[in-house]
């Protein structure tokens, strides 16, 4: 897409981002190339902001917000304002003069902010405010309708209406209206009427016929249910006696039963009784009505009364098939009593229901609810009224978070993903980041070239948990560790405990990585001695093991292993030794002699070693804190990143505080370390030998009576020379 709109760019931790600077910027957002946003889009949920704005940004509440969405939003705030650049103040008060009438939208807006201030007793007022649009509870309090479908008992006029919405919500169900109070809709009012007609109809069907036992049939059920499973168990035992007259001592109550419970308190024990039989069973298949299990004889005792008293009257007992037939009777009244219909309204009692339903107000409610609905559009309106002033408190905010994350790099505010800080090993740690899938930040957290602490946060007051990612942009990484403790504060200051659980390695400074080297090397060496001075331990432990085991050992064993072994002089391995150390030591005299040539060579070398130690590690370091990007850590809890994210090495250092001491004397303190003066007497010593060793080579000591004599080389004279020599001394001296 061509920009044909004149956009502003600016620079942002490094990048170039377009400049959101008036209202007319916000006006063409749409025109801006998706290419140039910073961010496609953004979860609704796990952000530090308004809660309500970003729900009526996500027009199609998936729960992300796109920038079709941002682009709908900034045009129609637009469309509504005269001054557009307003939204740039974030202001919570709105003028209605600065309403738009011209349109149609800023009409109907401007209409319905009247309606609120005059619904909430401001109808003189010329302003209206983010508290005034959102107390719809206090907009709607004196109305009788608000356009939602929802009607109150207060809606009516009607003393037999009200009592049809009030028995409504009491025994069906309500809604809750604009008002806040609870109301019914056409469909609970349909239910509650339809549940009335149902439950008349099912209680006058209840006839003679089907209660064998008059009033008195339900509480006969109730006693036949509770002792049927048990009389059932009893004809089976009789049945067994009879088929098998040997059986009757198993089926019977055990005797050795009852001797082991006797001794002690019985009746605590029923529970063990009331699994023995009903009765005695007995081949005849008769129930006698005397003799009842003890743990039984209540439950029976309703049962007689109810039941057996009128259906076998006279009777000391009863066969299976009277029993059978006595159940039967109820069949009727059970299948009536299953089909129960509108329980729901059963409360009221039948002559009460049947009142309600003769009455029949649901016409008039439902009258009520359309008359209701007829002020949707300005009941929608007075919504739109809000949602306008939500987009003109936070809507510019949320452009800075969104289209060029300003509020990131700016030093007063706090993007909306920043969740907190967390405090550890003496410093702050501001770029902290609550975790929606751990398993997405293991895969995507390292290509953040950031050193990251993830966190297990527990809140002991509240009870809360959270997961974060602090980034860490400063300092020194040495004491850091899994499993260490500290302490996360949220945005609203609530305190959790928190424990590292992994950490992502990435260089923190190119000072750290300037000592890196040296600290992995001193690291490595005391590894090593600790390791030696294990294993000279063991040795000599063992050794004297070994000595104590051999100690008893025969006396010429022990003389054998006490004679000493002979050890020959070699002259010639020995000359060999001392060759090759004076070849070595005039070696490093040389060099140090080339090194010392001149005063500034030792420090060019000790330049060049450091370059060669840690030039290497500060350079890898550089190059990686100069691409820090949050991108993908933010990708990882569900963003659309668009854009570098840059954390370099001047910004980070402003999101990790460090802790700063005051210098102070430390003579008042009994238990400060005593300063011993053996470092400085041997860094001292070394600097005069350095100095000795520098001027020697250079020879420049001469006035101290020491000259280094330089090297004199030997020329070989010709062969004939001598003889020329000894004729020379031969030549007798002239008179």
């Amino acid at each position: 897409m061509d920009n044909k709109y004149p956009w502003s760019f600016c620079s942002l931790g490094g990048v170039t981002r377009v400049k959101i600077s008036s209202g007319e910027d916000i006006a063409h957002l749409g025109e801006l190339d998706q290419k140039l946003w910073t961010v496609l889009s953004c979860p609704v949920d796990g952000l530090y902001f308004d809660k309500k704005t970003l729900n009526l940004l996500d027009t199609d509440k998936d729960g992300k917000i796109r920038v079709y969405e941002v682009v709908a939003a900034a045009e129609w705030i637009t469309s509504v304002l005269k001054d557009k650049d307003l939204i740039l103040k974030g202001s919570d008060t709105l003028p209605l003069a600065e309403l738009n009438q011209g349109v149609e939208a800023g009409a109907r807006l401007y209409n319905s902010a009247r309606q609120i201030l005059a619904n909430l007793g401001k109808a003189d007022a010329e302003e209206i405010t983010l508290a005034d649009s959102s107390d719809s509870v206090a907009i709607f309090a004196g109305t009788k309708f608000n356009g939602d479908g929802i009607v109150t008992p207060d809606s009516a006029d009607d003393e037999a209406v009200k009592e049809a919405i009030a028995q409504t919500v009491a025994l069906v169900g309500s809604k809750t209206d604009r008002s806040g109070a609870a109301g019914v809709d056409a469909e609970l009012i349909t239910a509650f009427y339809d549940a009335l007609a149902a439950y008349v109809a099912w209680a006058e069907a209840k006839k003679a016929d089907i209660l064998p036992f008059g009033d008195d049939t339900e509480a006969a059920l109730a006693a036949v249910e509770a002792v049927k499973a048990k009389i059932a168990d009893y004809f089976l035992r009789c049945k067994l006696i009879a088929f098998n007259a040997d059986a009757a001592g198993a089926v019977d109550v055990d005797v050795a039963k009852i001797a082991s419970i006797s001794a002690g308190d019985m009746t605590a024990e029923m529970g063990q009784i009331a699994e023995y039989p009903l009765a005695r069973p007995n081949a005849d298949g008769v129930l006698a009505f005397e003799g009842i299990n003890p743990a039984w004889k209540g439950a029976f005792a309703s049962l007689k009364a109810l039941v057996l008293d009128k259906e076998l009257k006279g009777k000391k007992g009863m066969t299976e098939d009277q029993w059978n037939a006595i159940v039967a009777k109820f069949d009727a009244f059970k299948a009536w009593a299953g089909s129960k219909a509108g329980a729901s309204v059963e409360s009221l009692g039948l002559e009460k229901a049947k009142e309600l339903l003769k009455a029949d107000k649901k016409e008039a409610v439902l009258a009520l609810i359309e008359q209701d609905l007829a002020l949707t559009d300005e009941a929608n309106a007075i919504d739109e009224v809000d949602k306008l002033m939500h987009y003109y408190r936070y809507f510019f905010e949320f452009l800075n978070n969104y289209v060029i994350l300003g509020a990131f790099y700016s030093p007063n505010d706090l993007a909306v993903f920043q969740a907190g800080k967390l405090y550890i090993d003496q410093r702050c740690l501001d770029l902290c980041i609550n975790v929606a899938d751990m398993g997405k930040h293991a895969d995507m957290a390292g290509q953040s070239g950031m050193y990251i602490l993830y966190c297990n946060c527990v809140s002991k007051s509240t009870g809360k948990t959270a997961l974060i990612a602090a980034v860490l942009t400063d300092g020194d990484v040495d004491a850091l560790r899994v499993g260490q403790n500290a302490v996360f504060y949220d945005r609203d200051g609530l305190d959790y405990d928190a424990t590292v659980t992994k950490i992502v390695d990435n260089p923190v400074s190119v000072r750290q990585a300037f000592w890196s080297p040296y600290k992995k090397l001193a690291r490595t060496i005391s590894d090593r001695i600790n390791k030696s001075a294990a294993e000279k331990d063991a040795k000599v432990t063992g050794d004297l093991t070994a000595k104590a085991n051999t100690a008893t050992l025969p006396a010429d064993k022990e003389a054998a292993k006490a004679a000493p072994v002979e050890n020959k002089f070699d002259i010639a391995k020995f000359a060999g030794i001392f060759a090759a150390i004076g070849l070595a030591l005039g070696f490093v005299l040389s060099a140090l002699a080339a090194l010392f040539a001149h005063w500034y060579t030792p420090l060019i070398a000790l330049l060049v070693l450091i370059l060669v130690i840690s030039g290497p590690s500060m350079f890898i370091a550089w190059l990686k804190l100069r691409k820090r990007n949050l991108g993908p850590v933010l990708n990882a809890n569900g963003w659309a990143i668009n854009s570098k994210i840059i954390v370099n090495i001047v910004f980070g250092a402003t999101l990790t505080s460090l802790a700063k001491y005051p210098k102070i004397a430390t003579k008042d303190d009994p238990y400060a370390p005593k300063k011993s003066p053996w470092p400085t007497i041997i860094i001292i010593l070394l600097l005069l030998c350095g100095a000795f060793a520098g001027l020697y080579f250079t020879n420049n000591l001469k006035w101290m009576g020491i000259e280094r004599k330089p090297k004199v080389e030997q020329v070989e004279a010709p062969a004939e020379a001598p003889a020329e020599a000894e004729a020379a001394e031969v030549v007798p001296e002239a008179e």
